[in-house]
């Protein structure tokens, strides 16, 4: 079984090794063995964990509910439930921010439209009707 150092984990991750000991002192990484001078001993499971811890934070969730997932995971198949529930509800809180995104890609496309065509008429008249500028998509 191969270990893998703090360094090695934060590269592998993308994050610095100040963000995984902020991890390790707020209690999200319980199952990460440490040498009998101290240092974290990482394994490729630790590394898998750390994945979905990210994953967690990239959806938005708290350190403080990431912790009581890591609880859950840590007490086993009693909290098979919660655990469910919880990415079912990160799941709709995706979706909703994915939709949020989805408009606003749509307003960012229409403008995109609107500067490349007045730069290609050389004037923004071109989208003027008589009164006013041709209104965003809802």
């Amino acid at each position: 079984m191969k270990i893998f150092t703090i360094g090695e984990v934060a590269k592998e991750l993308n994050l610095t090794v100040y963000t995984l000991r902020y991890y390790d002192k707020e209690g999200l990484m319980p199952f990460v063995e440490r040498a009998a001078n101290g240092t974290r001993l990482f394994k490729e499971s630790d590394i898998g964990a750390l994945k979905i811890i990210e994953c967690l934070k990239a959806s938005g969730m708290p350190i403080k509910e990431i912790k009581n997932f890591i609880d859950w995971c840590s007490d086993g198949d009693s909290t098979l439930q919660k655990r469910y529930d919880m990415f079912m509800e990160r799941k709709a809180t995706v979706e909703a921010q994915m939709e949020e995104l989805k408009k606003t890609m749509e307003v960012i496309e229409h403008k995109c439209f609107y500067y490349k065509t007045a730069l290609d008429a050389g004037t923004e008249d071109i989208h003027k009707t008589d009164k006013i500028e041709i209104p965003i998509p809802n």
